[in-house]
């Protein structure tokens, strides 16, 4: 599967904990696979984010379909704020995302590229992402099929610390970023930290 939907749920506040049981149910119910699930520790805050694998763009279609058009979509409408449902494509040389134990530190980062520069950027990280796995594990790094040309990222740590030394040791050996990569990056980019829900198959 190299076909994921990253939906972002914004709730009232305190209100990620009471939609947990909803979610869970809405995505048992559904089609495509759970990658894993997230509630927000820093950066925007009562945010939780859902990855889900699918087989084709007509299942991940009709799965947003099912949503859009529901009275209760994802199954916690009384607690959100907003909701947003983004498709991509996973880097060609990655493997599927597995299920495990890598966190429980989720960092998810998104950079804007030029308007022409999701494959270039792509080709640089190929290159480079063997080197810098050495360093920490990469959940997945994904272009989006709709909205503006974008490439989200998904690094697990087992702290915030190790996070720091990894990105730190990484530069200092001079594997990352990408040689030539940020060349086709906008200055447009956030980060933010999330951990794992209870239910969540990424740990």
């Amino acid at each position: 599967m190299s076909l994921y939907e990253l939906a972002t749920l914004d709730t009232v506040i305190f209100g990620a904990g009471k939609a947990t049981p909803g979610i869970e149910a809405w995505v048992a119910s559904g089609v495509g696979r759970l990658c894993g699930a997230w509630g927000t520790d820093i950066g925007s805050l009562n945010r939780i984010f859902l990855l889900r694998a699918f087989d084709s763009l007509d299942s991940l279609y009709g799965e947003r379909e099912r949503a859009l058009r529901s009275d209760n979509p994802f199954g916690c409408v009384e607690q959100l704020v907003s909701l947003n449902m983004e498709s991509y494509r996973a880097l060609e040389f990655l493997a599927p995302v597995e299920a495990g134990t890598f966190g429980p530190v989720y960092e998810f980062r998104t950079y804007h590229t030029r308007i022409n520069g999701i494959t270039p950027t792509a080709e640089k990280w190929a290159d480079a992402v063997p080197a810098r796995e050495a360093y920490s594990k990469l959940t997945v790094a994904m272009y989006g099929l709709d909205g503006r040309p974008r490439l989200t990222q998904i690094w697990p740590y087992a702290s915030l610390a190790a996070r720091t030394d990894a990105r730190g040791k990484s530069v200092a050996d001079g594997k990352w970023p990408p040689k030539g990569g940020p060349d086709w990056l906008t200055p447009e980019m956030t980060s933010q930290i999330a951990m794992p829900l209870p239910f969540s198959p990424l740990k």
